[in-house]
């Protein structure tokens, strides 16, 4: 498995041809929840002051995904896209923000960020919630910040994840331990599991 970023940590990475130009900047990043993957990034210019381009650059285009840069081929990978069709899409893909619910009903977070697994692959590999008590027992603490296999996430409809309840066995609040599991594919689904 390729090492796993952010999604956080994607917003401003420049977009570099293999030639080493810097044709863009990562606005957004734009998920199809259904396959599990990253879809395409919205965009901003070469220079972040720039705005936002009428330009997309869908997952398929993508050379490669590095801690550091989104490699294209060459500045062909982007495409043209009516602004309003970006920035609808945009918010139809936003995970970041979204309520979390387990799939008895009750309210146990929000979704902080995505983890999403580096180089050609762009597979959605896990979220971290800011989640209140009722999904992490034992805390004295009203508020954690944990991470949830993607495996375990049942639905999202543009505001809402549901998990399964039973995802409080999966949930851990330790990024290293979470990454061995995540090797190692116990438990987290099989998309994972390499």
């Amino acid at each position: 498995m390729n090492g796993l970023t952010s999604v956080r940590a994607l917003t401003t990475l420049p977009v570099v041809t293999l030639g080493g130009d810097a044709v863009a900047h990562v606005k957004d990043t734009v998920f199809d929840t259904s396959a599990g993957r990253i879809a395409s990034f919205t965009l901003t210019g070469r220079t972040l002051l720039s705005g936002p381009l009428p330009l997309d650059l869908p997952w398929p285009a993508v050379h490669c995904l590095g801690r550091d840069a989104v490699m294209v081929r060459d500045a062909g990978a982007l495409c043209d896209l009516p602004l309003s069709a970006a920035r609808r899409d945009a918010a139809r893909g936003r995970l970041l923000g979204a309520q979390v619910m387990t799939d008895d009903g009750e309210t146990v977070g929000t979704v902080l960020d995505v983890l999403v697994e580096g180089g050609t692959s762009g597979r959605l590999v896990a979220f971290r919630l800011a989640a209140q008590r009722e999904l992490v027992h034992g805390s004295r603490h009203r508020r954690h910040r944990v991470y949830v296999p993607r495996g375990e996430a049942v639905s999202f409809d543009g505001r809402t994840l549901v998990i399964p309840a039973r995802a409080r066995t999966y949930v851990t609040d330790d990024l290293p331990a979470f990454v061995a599991r995540v090797g190692a594919g116990h438990g987290l689904g099989r998309e994972v599991a390499s």
